[in-house]
């Protein structure tokens, strides 16, 4: 019966909070900057989106899981780019409530980006 359970436990933890995509822009089509498809678990380190939370999954939670003007205008990963601008919300715009068509999102709101660039060698983030 265990070998039963720990599996779908695993599972469960792996997916985390699947709708907090839902509740920023373009949540569900952020790139992966270590390139190519994209990175599911936008406010965790890890693509799947477990373990520990990057810069703008702490900003997030900070903001009470709330897409706002006030997340929308940080630089979360420190890469000169605002979460809007990377989000593809650059005017703030967006709400869960009455979500507008956006351009695409243009990078990661948590990882500093070009990875591994000048810029962001203080991140500690690496592919």
């Amino acid at each position: 019966m265990l070998k039963a359970i720990v599996p779908i436990l695993c599972v469960a933890v792996a997916l985390g909070y699947p709708s907090y995509p839902s509740l920023i822009p373009n949540g569900f089509s952020v790139p992966n900057p270590c390139g190519g498809g994209i990175w599911r678990g936008v406010g965790h380190l890890a693509q799947i989106g477990s373990g520990p939370l990057n810069p703008f999954g702490m900003a997030f939670r900070d903001n009470d899981h709330r897409w706002n003007k006030t997340l929308c205008m940080l630089d979360s990963d420190g890469d000169g780019m605002t979460n809007g601008e990377e989000l593809g919300d650059s005017g703030c715009h967006w709400t869960e409530d009455r979500p507008t068509n956006l351009p695409a999102a243009r990078g990661h709101p948590g990882i500093c980006e070009p990875v591994g660039s000048a810029k962001c060698a203080g991140s500690g983030f690496m592919c």
